[in-house]
C-alpha cells in the first residue's frame, strides 16, 4: 500500500500530524499498535497547562494553548475542555521563595503568564486549602480536557481531511529503498516517501532502525479518582518540592496523580501499579485538603509514557535522512502540545522549517 506519509503511532501526536497533513493535501497513513489513545495520550491526566514549563517548551505551550481555547473549530469536537486556572502551591516559606524565583526569571524573558499569590490571595482561590500552605503561582488561563475524546477528535477530524488509520499493525521491520520507505507491520508492508515517528514509548526502536538510537525510557505515571464528592475545588493543582496533578471534575470526582511511576511492560503493553507510589500520591493530596482523609478511592491506573532523559521532546528532522521526522518523548507533559506538535510537522514537512523555535528539540542533541 503506497501512501504520501507514513506515521507510526496513532496518539495526540500521530494523529495531530496526520490531520494538518491531510489538511494540506497529503494522504497519510496513521499504523498504530493498538488502537488511538490506548497509551499515553488517552489515559493521562489531562492537563492544559504552561504552568511550570521547561524554558524551551514555552513559545510551543503558549502557541498550543491559542489552539485550545479554539479546539472546537480545529476539530469540531470542544474535546471535554474546560478553563480552569493551574496552581502550582508552596508548603513552606523556602518553596515561596523557589516560585517567586520561577516568575521573577520568566519576567525576565519577557513573560507574564504566571503569577504569585500570597496566602490570602491562594485561599480565595482555593478556600479548602491546608492552613500551611505559604502561596501559589497561578496561570489563570490554563485548563483541562478528557482525553480519550480528545485523541478520538483528532481521528476522526484526520480521518474525515483524508487521512487512513490502520489498528493492530505493530511495526516488525523498516527499511529505505530510493526515495521510498517500505514498513512492515502485521505482516504486511507499507509504502511511502514520508516518514513520521510518533511511536511514543517505542519510539527509541523506530529512531534506532533510522540509525539514530536514543535513551528512552519507558515509564507508567499512575492516577487514582475518588468518589464524587461535594464541589471543593475548581483550579488544577499542583505542588511545588513534590509532584502532584489534581483536580476535581464537574461530576465531584477528584482526579490524583502525580510523578510516581508503576512499571511497564513494553512488551505486554500493560502496566503493573505500585502500591506505595498510589499511597504517597493519596498522602499528598491529603495534606493539601485535609477534608479528603475518609474519601473512598474508585479506580486506579497508570498509562505507558516516553521520558528522555532532559525531559523534553524530540521534534525535528532525522539527523540521517531527508525524508523523515521524529515526534516522540514527551516525558509526561506532551498532551497540550498535540494541538501544536501537527503543525510544527507540517510546516517541517512542506516548507521545511518551522516558525517556531525547535532547536532544542533536536534529536541530533543525543547522537555523537
Amino acid at each position: 500500500m503506497l501512501a504520501d506519509a507514513i506515521i507510526i503511532g496513532g496518539g495526540i501526536h500521530g494523529c495531530s500530524a496526520a490531520l494538518q497533513l491531510a489538511r494540506a493535501g497529503l494522504k497519510p497513513l496513521v499504523l498504530e499498535q493498538a488502537y488511538p489513545g490506548r497509551h499515553a495520550s488517552g489515559v493521562n491526566a489531562g492537563g492544559v497547562r504552561r504552568l511550570g514549563r521547561h524554558d524551551a517548551e514555552i513559545p510551543l505551550a503558549m502557541a498550543s494553548m491559542a489552539l485550545w481555547h479554539d479546539i472546537q473549530t480545529l476539530v469540531d469536537d470542544d474535546c471535554g475542555f474546560q478553563k480552569s486556572a493551574q496552581i502550582k502551591v508552596a508548603e513552606s516559606t523556602v518553596d515561596l521563595q523557589v516560585l517567586e524565583q520561577r516568575v521573577a526569571h520568566l519576567k525576565a524573558q519577557g513573560y507574564k503568564h504566571e503569577v504569585m499569590l500570597d496566602q490570602a490571595q491562594l485561599r480565595e482561590w482555593v478556600p479548602a486549602i491546608s492552613g500551611h500552605c505559604t502561596g501559589a503561582i497561578i496561570c489563570e488561563e490554563d485548563g483541562h480536557a478528557l482525553p480519550y475524546q480528545t485523541v478520538t477528535a483528532f481521528r476522526r477530524a484526520a480521518t474525515k481531511a483524508g487521512a487512513t488509520f490502520k489498528y493492530g499493525q505493530g511495526v516488525d521491520g523498516i527499511r529505505k529503498q530510493g526515495d521510498i520507505w517500505h514498513i512492515m507491520a502485521a505482516a504486511r508492508e507499507y509504502e511511502a516517501p514520508l516518514l513520521i515517528n510518533c511511536a511514543g514509548a517505542w519510539a527509541n526502536k523506530i529512531a534506532e532502525a533510522l540509525g539514530e538510537a536514543v535513551p528512552l525510557s519507558a515509564q507508567a505515571p499512575m492516577l487514582m479518582i475518588t468518589e464524587r464528592l461535594p464541589h471543593f475545588c475548581g483550579p488544577v493543582i499542583g505542588a511545588t518540592h513534590r509532584p502532584l496533578s489534581f483536580k476535581q471534575f464537574d461530576n465531584g470526582s477528584v482526579l490524583i496523580g502525580g510523578g510516581h511511576r508503576g512499571q511497564a511492560d513494553l512488551t505486554r503493553q500493560s502496566t503493573l501499579l505500585e502500591r506505595r507510589g498510589l499511597a504517597t500520591n493519596a498522602g499528598t493530596a491529603r495534606d493539601l485538603f485535609p477534608h479528603l482523609h475518609n474519601a473512598r478511592v474508585m479506580r486506579c491506573w497508570a498509562g505507558i509514557e516516553a521520558v528522555m532523559p532532559d525531559e523534553i521532546p524530540v521534534i525535528s528532522p532525522s539527523a540521517h535522512h531527508a525524508n523523515a521526522y521524529h515526534v516522540f518523548g514527551f516525558s509526561a507533559h506532551g498532551f497540550q502540545l498535540g494541538p501544536i506538535s501537527g503543525q510544527i510537522v507540517r510546516d517541517l514537512v512542506m516548507h521545511g522549517s518551522s516558525g517556531l523555535p525547535i532547536e532544542s528539540f533536536s534529536i541530533k542533541r543525543f547522537l555523537n
